[in-house]
């Protein structure tokens, strides 16, 4: 029997540095694990509550297919208090995490054979996704020049260069932590708009900014009726990884296709999860979530401060909680895997975001208690020696 060529995507590096990590812990070793990016801290006590009241009311069935109407209207009047835009809960599709989100939104917007541009490094999964359902993936490189995030200047190059159906956009970026400013933003979406190019706009680190990046966080929802999409979820800010529950807002022409393709792949995004969100968008939740994102950024001022010790090359984390360093290697997974080996901290080798270059970056994520870090890059600086 046969394997489909579709399917044929690579793994990610950073769950073979988990396994080893796993193993070390099993094995009664201490580790501390930075190579994955998911908050600690766990889900919002309101949320939690919520969750507990919807078990004990036993109402689980299955929900509209793009989300409750409740759930959708909440996230749409969100969008007013951050951004200051009004956004129609028709246009909102609740989804099983965001990687749910860009898998309909890649089959809504994309045909097999498209042209879509990704920034490398970027996250691994949207070029996976799109070679699986068939799309052809432009990286464009991009570096310190361009702070890690493509412009208009690279789309404008491969739209010449062989024509783009669609760009994806993260800001902040996985795994470099830079951000797109909202003057960058509308450039973007304008230069879209006239090439008749569709914009995925991956802001599911929004809320997580540090300094300036407060400032730079700027949504592509104001631009949906040009063709934007906007790609969310509630993993990061909330730390609600696990309740699998992103969502989409949408323009216009791909409501009724990612209506369809929901009920067809999903039925539903979980239940619960939905009905626990709820309690997500409340005053107490934002100010809990707030001091978690005071908490990263405080554990970030403290690696910015101790990097003259590991002597990396880093790009700037303006959100996220993300370290993108080179670490001047040649061979990123082999030094994570003898990082791990000899001072039981995991790193996540660049590989997984940079095909080209990753060899000589890795990734730290700094989502863990800022003494664990700060031991982290003890271990790191000693072991460098």
């Amino acid at each position: 029997m046969k394997v489909s060529r579709r399917s044929q995507v690579p793994p990610f590096a950073v769950m073979q540095v988990l396994a080893a990590a796993n193993a070390r812990r099993a094995a009664g070793e201490p580790v501390i694990s930075l190579c994955a990016g998911q908050p600690t801290a766990g889900a919002p006590a309101p949320v939690r509550e919520a969750a507990r009241q919807a078990l004990a009311d036993g109402d689980l069935g299955y929900t509209e297919a793009v989300g409750t109407p409740a759930l959708r209207l909440a996230i749409a009047e969100h969008y007013g208090r951050w951004y200051g835009v009004d956004v129609d809960p028709a246009r909102v599709a609740v989804t099983t995490g965001s990687s749910g989100a860009f898998l309909l939104a890649f089959l809504a917007a994309f045909e097999p054979g498209d042209r879509v541009l990704l920034a490398r490094p970027g996250y691994p999964a949207y070029r996976n996704i799109l070679v699986s359902l068939g799309v052809e993936v432009v990286e464009v490189a991009c570096g310190p020049e361009s702070r890690y995030q493509p412009t208009t200047a690279h789309l404008t190059e491969a739209y010449y260069a062989g024509g783009l159906d669609g760009v994806v956009l993260a800001s902040p970026a996985n795994p470099t932590g830079t951000m797109v400013d909202a003057d960058g933003l509308a450039a973007i979406a304008d230069w879209c708009a006239e090439y008749d190019v569709r914009l995925v706009s991956d802001e599911i680190y929004h809320g997580i900014t540090y300094g300036e990046g407060a400032q730079q966080q700027a949504t592509a929802a104001r631009y949906g009726d040009a063709g934007a999409v906007v790609v969310s979820s509630f993993s990061k800010y909330w730390a609600m990884t696990g309740w699998r529950l992103g969502w989409l807002v949408l323009p216009p022409d791909l409501v009724p296709a990612v209506d369809a393709l929901a009920g067809n792949l999903a039925l539903c995004p979980p239940a619960l999860a939905q009905h626990a969100a709820l309690a997500a968008l409340t005053p107490e939740a934002y100010a809990e979530c707030d001091a978690l994102v005071a908490g990263y950024a405080a554990t970030r001022e403290l690696l910015l401060r101790r990097l003259p010790e590991l002597g990396w090359r880093v790009a700037p984390p303006d959100g996220a909680f993300y370290l993108y360093a080179d670490v001047g290697t040649d061979d990123s997974v082999a030094w994570c895997e003898r990082l791990l080996a000899d001072t039981g901290v995991a790193l996540t080798p660049g590989t997984d975001f940079d095909p080209v270059d990753g060899h000589r970056w890795v990734r730290l994520s700094f989502a863990a208690s800022t003494p664990l870090v700060d031991e982290a890059v003890t271990r790191i600086a000693a072991w460098r020696r």
